[in-house]
């Protein structure tokens, strides 16, 4: 029996010693050694980028090529991985998601921005913008850095504005064409009360509820209708749950690319550069493309759907301009008259 012991400590002693020799570094380093796939693994940077639209919208398509111009541009070292559909956080979490750090990069529509600011509603005015071009330079001037801004107490830091383009009206109880046809219709809205408002006081019944509940919203006849941008009502596929589509772009919708102040402050200068040039290439990017877009994708609704299109004539769109402006004056003293003035001058110019 001893004998049978011994032997067994013998084996277990030269296995050990084995493993030791055939692993050992020879040379007295012990840290491990990498090869060139290992060491560019663990040198990536890996931000997230979470939204919760398709990726077939400008909102959807410019967060990708966002992540692959950074790509591109830091030699693959800095890689942003996008989360559309909501697939991470719903568009009500999301912001408290980047305060927490758990993301990195939102990009929420700027009627969610008003729990931060009561100025931001100022762009949930009905016609704040009445082309693609007054949205361009409102954005980009005064009104635009005075609502980045205001984010500032908050932390965070806005980067660019993202356009998506004008909100239509879908329903199934329409057709509708004057203020006057939306009259006691349950109608899905973004979680805004200045939106709120201005369907009241056309006798509407808004629901302030999440955009990835709306199909649902419809299809369950929950709400009678909704109203959205043409990319949004495509590829959500609104259209397949509704029986009118008003063309009346009485409504912008555009979205505010964040970051939370401390992540930004704590990159170094190189990846704030490669960030910074990626972010501007996009939005340059996104301007022409959201247009576009929309427009191809309203023909594409014609062809392949049965819903019923009305578009507001401008006369038309002048009598729904002027039932709703009281909520201009409802909203000045919030806004302040400074906001409301240059938006209205805009207006004018357009």
């Amino acid at each position: 029996m001893k004998s049978l012991l011994a032997c067994l400590a013998l084996m277990i002693a030269g296995i050990a010693t084995a493993l030791f020799i055939g692993f050992h570094d020879h040379t007295g380093n012990k840290e491990l050694v990498y090869d060139d796939d290992q060491e560019g693994l663990q040198d990536q940077i890996v931000f997230k980028f979470s939204h919760v639209v398709a990726e077939n919208t400008p909102k959807g398509l410019a967060a990708n090529k966002f992540a692959d111009l950074v790509n591109e541009k830091s030699g693959g070292k800095i890689k942003i991985e996008v989360f559309p559909n909501g697939s991470l956080y719903s568009d009500i979490e999301e912001i408290e998601a980047l305060q927490n750090g758990d993301v990195q990069f939102i990009a929420p529509s700027t009627s969610k921005l008003g729990m931060l600011s009561p100025e931001w509603g100022v762009l949930d005015l009905p016609y704040a913008f009445t082309d693609y071009n007054a949205a361009k330079k409102g954005l980009n001037g005064s009104i635009g850095t005075q609502l980045f801004d205001s984010l500032k107490k908050n932390q965070l830091k806005g980067l660019a504005y993202w356009t998506n383009g004008f909100k239509q009206i879908t329903t199934n109880q329409g057709p509708v064409k004057t203020p006057d046809d939306l009259k006691g219709q349950d109608l899905r809205i973004m979680q805004s009360d200045v939106i709120e408002d201005q369907f009241k006081l056309l006798g509407a019944i808004p629901h302030q509820e999440s955009f990835n509940s709306t199909f649902q919203l419809l299809e369950n006849n929950v709400v009678d209708g909704e109203e959205n941008t043409i990319s949004n009502i495509y590829s959500k596929k609104f259209y397949n749950v509704q029986d009118y589509l008003t063309i009346s772009s009485h409504g912008y919708l555009g979205y505010a690319v964040m970051t939370d102040e401390h992540f930004w402050k704590s990159q170094t200068p190189e990846t704030r550069r490669i960030l910074t040039e990626a972010m501007k290439e996009t939005t340059e990017w996104n301007e022409t493309y959201a247009e576009q877009m929309n427009k191809e994708q309203l023909e594409e609704i014609k062809k392949n759907s049965a819903i019923h299109i009305y578009e507001l004539s401008d006369k038309e769109k002048k009598e729904w301009m002027k039932r709703l402006d009281p909520v201009y004056r409802q909203y000045e003293p919030i806004f302040g008259r400074k906001l409301i003035k240059e938006l209205l001058e805009l207006r004018k110019d357009s």
